[in-house]
This record gives C-alpha cells, sequence and structure tokens, in this order.
C-alpha cells in the first residue's frame, strides 16, 4: 500500500489577523508511505535534505505516529519520503505542511478502519503545531479563520476573491518563530488592540468580497513593529511597498514578505521592485490554493 499527500504551503497573520487568518498558497510539498515489512527509513528531498532528520524525531512521521496512536492502531514499518519545496524558517508554514501532511497519509494508511472528520483532523494537527492557524489552511485550503476554546481549535473556510494576487518575497536568512513570538510584549495598547480589531473584521472582508479595501485592511499595530527589529529588510521592504500602494505585510512570522495585491496588472510592477532592489531575494508569483491537501491512496 502507497499513500501520497500534497500539502500547500502558507502564510498566517495577513497584517492583522495575528494567530487568526490564514490563506494557502498554491506551492507545495509532496510526501509519500509506503507500507514495507518493517522498520522505518526515511528519504528527505528538496528543502532541508542535509539538516532534516531521519528518525523518529522527523515531524511528518511524529505526526503520522501520533494519528495511529490516537486512533488505538499499531504503526506498521514504513518508508516515507518526503519531497520538500516550502522554504524552511521563512514563515511560510513549513512546519504546518509537515504536521498537516503526516496527518493526511495516517488518514490514507487508515482508510479502510477509519474514516477521519475535519475535525480530528485539526485536533491532530494543533497538538503538534500548537496553534491552528497555519494547518487549518494547509488541511482545507483557502483563507481559514481559526480559533480555540474549550472544546478545542476550530475553522472556517472561506473562498479568496479571484482578483487577490498573493506574491511572496524569500530572503536568502531564516528567522526563528520562536524568536519572532519573544519579541511580542505581554500586553498591547487599548487602541492598538481596537485598531487590529477594526483591520482584521475589514481584512476578511476584502480577501472575500472587496480587493479594493486590501490596503488599509492588511494594517497592523499588533506584532509587525514588535517584531522589526529582528528582520530590518523585510520591514524595509514593507514600507517601500506600502508607499508605492501594494498591501504587503510579514508572512506568518517572517522573515518573507506577502503581498496581497488586489490589482493582477500590478503584478510585474512588484517583481522589478524586487530584481532592481532587493535582487537577492527570492519571488514566488502565486495564486491562493482552494483545495488544501491532497490524498491518493494505491492499494498494491
Amino acid at each position: 500500500m502507497k499513500v501520497k499527500v500534497r500539502i500547500p504551503a502558507t502564510s498566517a497573520n495577513l497584517g492583522p489577523g495575528f494567530d487568526t487568518l490564514g490563506i494557502a498558497l498554491n506551492y507545495y510539498d509532496e510526501y509519500q508511505v509506503e507500507i514495507t515489512d518493517s522498520g522505518l527509513e526515511i528519504e528527505v528531498i528538496g528543502e532541508g535534505a542535509a539538516d532534516i532528520p531521519k528518525d523518529e524525531s522527523n515531524l511528518v512521521f511524529k505526526s503520522l505516529s501520533l494519528v495511529f496512536e490516537k486512533m488505538n492502531e499499531t504503526l506498521p514499518g514504513i518508508k516515507l519520503t518526503t519531497t520538500n519545496n516550502i522554504p524552511h524558517g521563512r514563515g511560510m508554514g513549513s512546519s504546518g505542511a509537515a504536521v498537516a501532511g503526516g496527518i493526511m497519509l495516517a488518514a490514507g494508511l487508515l482508510g479502510k478502519q477509519h474514516t477521519l472528520s475535519e475535525q480530528q483532523l485539526l485536533d491532530f494537527a494543533t497538538v503538534l503545531e500548537g496553534h491552528p492557524d497555519n494547518v487549518a489552511p494547509a488541511l482545507f485550503g483557502g483563507m481559514t479563520i481559526a480559533w480555540t476554546d474549550p472544546d478545542g481549535p476550530h475553522h472556517k473556510q472561506l473562498s479568496v476573491h479571484r482578483g487577490v494576487s498573493p506574491i511572496v518575497m524569500i530572503p536568502p536568512n531564516q528567522m526563528s518563530t520562536k524568536l519572532a513570538r519573544s519579541l511580542q510584549p505581554d500586553s498591547v495598547p487599548h487602541e492598538d488592540a481596537v485598531f487590529n480589531l477594526s483591520r482584521s473584521a475589514l481584512l476578511v472582508a476584502a480577501l472575500i468580497s472587496s480587493p479594493e479595501l486590501m490596503l488599509p485592511a492588511t494594517e497592523d499595530k499588533l506584532h509587525q513593529n514588535y517584531r522589526a527589529s529582528a528582520m530590518p529588510e523585510t520591514q524595509e521592504i514593507i514600507n517601500k511597498l506600502r508607499e508605492l500602494g501594494h498591501p504587503a505585510v510579514v508572512s506568518g512570522a517572517g522573515p518573507s514578505v506577502l503581498i496581497l495585491e488586489p490589482e493582477p496588472e500590478k503584478r510585474l510592477d512588484i517583481q522589478a521592485f524586487a530584481e532592481k532592489n532587493y535582487p537577492h531575494w527570492q519571488v514566488l508569483m502565486l495564486a491562493v490554493d482552494s483545495k488544501g491537501a491532497s490524498v491518493e491512496v494505491h492499494e498494491e
């Protein structure tokens, strides 16, 4: 038996929607698991091939094995192959993809014994990721609003307006999510909290029906300014792009820059800006992935 999974990159926060809003992007990691007689074999191809562990500490494997444990099933011997395209440590949801991918591999392997609900998938993913804002769009696609309550994590998936054209500028250096979070203050001024509440609500409207409002909708006072000292070039690019009228924000915890361009014809302007001023940054011209994780099961 062989199971293949394709998982999209994601970008969380989207400016004001800190730890709540996320979108799936059409840039993918692909994972495959094949049942073997015994043991564990892991092959890593592409991004992080030299650094990612190839033992039971591998995040894709940990996610896969968690599902088997929670479902009271015995994990067979497997060969796991991960083909990684999503940059690591850049704010594009590489760890969320690994977690979501491992869970979907397990769902494929267990398909005859168990049908996992969307809620179970999100529950399992949040156990390992710690918060649902990246794993929700990775699993379900589109834009997601994620939240938690005493019953656990939840999400609402929404379709993004076809006029929204995401672009990601990726620097050569990584950024630790743990470091980025450590720069957040324990409290913020009341007026900043109210500011972000209004912009988050506006951003949902901009993404699903009114993309012309994207520039004001992506303003933020809750997290980006506090993290700017750790990624000055990121903040410099965001400031310059916003002065030019492009809705640029930090992608996830950074240091990549996400531009939610509402006018597709302006994409080339952003690419020209990057090539002229920041040639050492990679530019990805993307679209919103509307489907999320996809699974293929091959019986042999």
